[in-house]
């Protein structure tokens, strides 16, 4: 019998910020281990409750503390034995943006970029902003492109992206050779 394939990843609905992730059981008492993505990693407890990437299910983080070689270890409201931890393991959690700090200047939620709108130098559209992901080299902005087909993936470095208004919800991207098309094979 043929395996299944996996779903395809959910993406967060508007207005979420990924600020975490359950880990394994800790214990028989319901606590967990949590990796959280804020710059304090124990500020994760002041965002309020916390939610799935759906929102269909709330987490309020009722203790946390240090567990030792960095990680931290949470008791969730409504888990009270190993069985209710074990059904976290691997789960993200996300914090509603508006209850975030403002960042800094040019610092950016990822949900803020999200269906931003794409132009070149000359403020002709390229597309719309799907996702923002960072697979370890630095952060990348994928656009959806106008005509349509394969999503375009940006370097999200000041070279590329030197404007980004969040008020117009607009990012101007200046691409490099390689992603333009404009380049000669042989200089490459």
């Amino acid at each position: 019998m043929a395996k299944k394939p996996p779903a395809p990843p959910t993406k967060p609905r508007p207005g979420l910020v990924l600020v975490g992730l359950f880990g394994a059981a800790v214990g028989l008492r319901g606590e967990l281990r949590l990796q959280s993505f804020t710059q304090d990693p124990l500020a994760i407890a002041d965002y309020g409750d916390l939610t799935d990437v759906a929102g269909a299910r709330i987490f309020a983080i009722e203790a946390l503390r240090e567990g030792g070689k960095g990680a931290l270890v949470a008791r969730v409201k409504g888990v009270s034995d190993r069985n209710g931890a074990e059904t976290l393991t691997n789960l993200e959690i996300y914090a509603d943006r508006a209850r975030m700090p403002a960042g800094d200047e040019d610092e950016y939620y990822i949900s803020d970029l999200i269906g931003m709108t794409a132009v070149d130098s000359l403020g002709e559209p390229i597309g719309v902003i799907v996702d923002a992901p960072n697979y370890g080299a630095g952060d990348i902005l994928e656009v959806a492109p106008v005509g349509g087909g394969e999503t375009l993936l940006f370097p999200f470095t000041r070279a590329v992206v030197p404007d980004v208004d969040l008020i117009a919800r607009r990012v101007t991207i200046v691409a490099p050779v390689e992603v333009a098309g404009e380049g000669d094979k042989d200089s490459i």
